[in-house]
């Protein structure tokens, strides 16, 4: 009867029978896997074929249906025999459809070759090898089959174990990866070391060139050259130091050269030269050396550090350069400058009492015109005798320093009589006074006035434009500090450096003043006497603010 003429009864007759068989099928494999046989019957072309395993028990049942390797029986056709549920897992399959198929449908096309030689080898002598599993979706697992036989009651079969590679090989993939990555950053350090093998030979040679062009400029200049270290000691003296001071380099190196110092000079020289190294600021200081025939002679020693990228000091490079000859020029004209303004001082005087009794002539009219060249001539007296005091005040701080009476002063009296003779020089300017609280000092109110007016003038030198001119008095830090503000050209820093200087003039050819630029030498040696403080502030173009400061006295 054709398939599609079949009863209704007759379908459901089939249906029965294939229920029943595949409930039999099942409960056949569910005893082969729990143990409850030992044998089991295939039906093939040839009939119904028993098989039994001959060392079957239900403890190595046990034990293969509960492994995590996959375990399989073939018989010499390929057919699965039998399978634990570890292989029905790997092939994504039902146990029950697992049996009875070719177990090389489970094989992946690439590894084909591959099994059939194990499943060759495998019935002659124990062989294992590795071999790709597809299941129904396609997914590949890697695993290891190891295959031996096995001696049954209806013949030998091959039994296989298959091991699941998938953890094991992302382990290797990983790795390899690793040992890849690995050998890379090898290869990368490989050529940044032979990189830097060449960078050091070239700094290397740079650096022995530099070393030398260093060496060989240092012997040819006329100063004696050292340099030292962060800390201190000396590491390197040029030729014309061992010249000089007929030293060998081991008497004189680290901290050797303070034997050579004039005694009289050693005490400042440590403490400016300590300062810097502390500091890190330019080390600058005249001082004496002894030469090698027992003399000592002036030198202006200058050292300066030089930094890595990070700004730490890698080392100092200093210059001793002989100053005897200018020495003794300054002390000659020195005292050439005491001695002229001695001996002007005197006709200076006299002139300024014959003008005084040309204006306090009555017997006859002198003439208005007469009288104005008088009083300009006076301006102009007072101005050169103000000239010979200050020479004359050059020439005792030369000599040993400034000798004056101290008393108490309330400086807020010293600044306001001070700007009443200020107005009356300079009318043109407005004079602001910021110095209303009483600050009392031990100090000599006619020199300390004499710095007040060196600030107004040096203000009034600068200020074109703005008049103002401020002076305040305050409490800084239990000091007083009285100070001069104006708004005319102001400072650079390298000015600001030496504006204290002995003859330093501040030189611009808008501002092309008079005076011998000791107004503020004189001022800072004042200042010093009375155990104080000058400085002063100032940006360039921006104006100056000129200062100084003394201990307070109670009131």
């Amino acid at each position: 009867m054709e398939p599609d003429k079949l009863t209704y009864e007759q379908l459901l007759a089939e249906n029965n029978k294939l229920r029943y068989q595949l409930e039999e099928a099942t409960d056949v494999i569910s005893a082969i896997r729990n143990g409850q046989v030992d044998a089991f019957i295939v039906k093939d072309d040839e009939g119904h074929q028993l098989y039994t395993l001959k060392t079957a028990d239900q403890t190595y049942r046990v034990f293969i249906e509960k492994m995590n390797e996959g375990a399989v029986t073939l018989n010499g056709d390929g057919t699965i025999l039998y399978s634990n549920s570890s292989f029905a897992a790997m092939v994504n399959e039902p146990l029950e459809k697992v049996i009875g198929l070719d177990f090389n449908a489970f094989v992946a096309e690439v590894s084909v070759e591959k099994y059939k030689q194990i499943i060759r080898d495998g019935w002659n002598a124990d062989c294992k090898g590795e071999v790709l599993l597809s299941n129904r979706d396609g997914k590949l697992t890697p695993c290891l089959l190891s295959s031996t036989t096995l001696d049954l009651d209806e013949g030998t079969a091959l039994s296989l174990i298959l091991t699941d590679l998938t953890a094991q090989k992302e382990t290797e993939w990983e790795l390899k990866i690793k040992n890849d990555q690995l050998e890379e950053a090898q290869n990368i350090a490989e050529r940044l070391n032979n990189d830097l093998e060449d960078t050091v030979r070239e700094r290397t040679n740079d650096l022995l060139i530099s070393r030398e062009h260093f060496k060989l400029l240092a012997n040819n200049i006329t100063q004696m050259t050292w340099t030292n270290l962060p800390g201190g000691e000396v590491d390197f003296y040029n030729q014309r130091w061992f010249d000089y001071t007929g030293r060998r380099y081991g008497e004189t190196a680290g901290w050797g050269w303070q034997q050579i110092v004039h005694p009289d000079d050693l005490q400042k020289t440590m403490s400016a030269y300590l300062e810097s190294l502390q500091s890190g600021s330019v080390y600058e200081l005249e001082n004496r050396y002894l030469r090698w025939d027992n003399t000592y002679r002036w030198h202006l020693n200058r050292a300066v550090p030089l930094r890595d990228d990070n700004g730490e000091i890698l080392f100092w490079v200093g210059t001793a350069t002989d100053i005897e000859e200018q020495k003794k020029q300054l002390d000659l004209k020195d005292e050439f400058i005491g001695v002229a303004s001695h001996e002007l001082k005197t006709p200076l005087t006299s002139l300024k009492g014959y003008l005084q009794l040309i204006l306090a002539y009555k017997k006859e009219e002198v003439p208005s015109i007469v009288k104005q060249y008088i009083e300009k001539a006076g301006t102009a007296l007072n101005k050169l005798q103000r000239l010979v005091n200050d020479l004359l005040d050059v020439s005792k701080i030369h000599a040993g320093g400034l000798e004056y009476a101290r008393a108490k002063i309330n400086l807020r009296d010293l600044v306001a009589s001070t700007l009443e003779n200020a107005i009356h020089l300079y009318p043109e300017f407005n004079f602001i006074n910021k110095s209303e609280t009483d600050f009392f000092i031990d100090g000599n109110a006619g020199r300390l006035e004499q710095v007040l007016i060196n600030f107004i003038n040096n203000s009034v030198k600068y200020s074109t434009e703005n008049k103002n001119i401020i002076i305040e008095t305050g409490n800084i830090n239990g000091k007083v500090r009285v100070s001069v503000t104006d708004f005319g050209i102001g400072l650079s820093a390298a000015q600001i450096e030496h504006i204290f200087e002995r003859f330093y003039r501040v030189e611009d050819k808008k501002f092309m003043t008079s005076g011998l630029g000791m107004g503020l030498y004189i001022s800072a040696e004042i200042i010093n006497n009375h155990s104080g403080d000058i400085g002063v502030e100032s940006e360039l173009g921006a104006g100056a603010t000129f200062y100084f400061e003394l201990p307070l006295l109670e009131k």
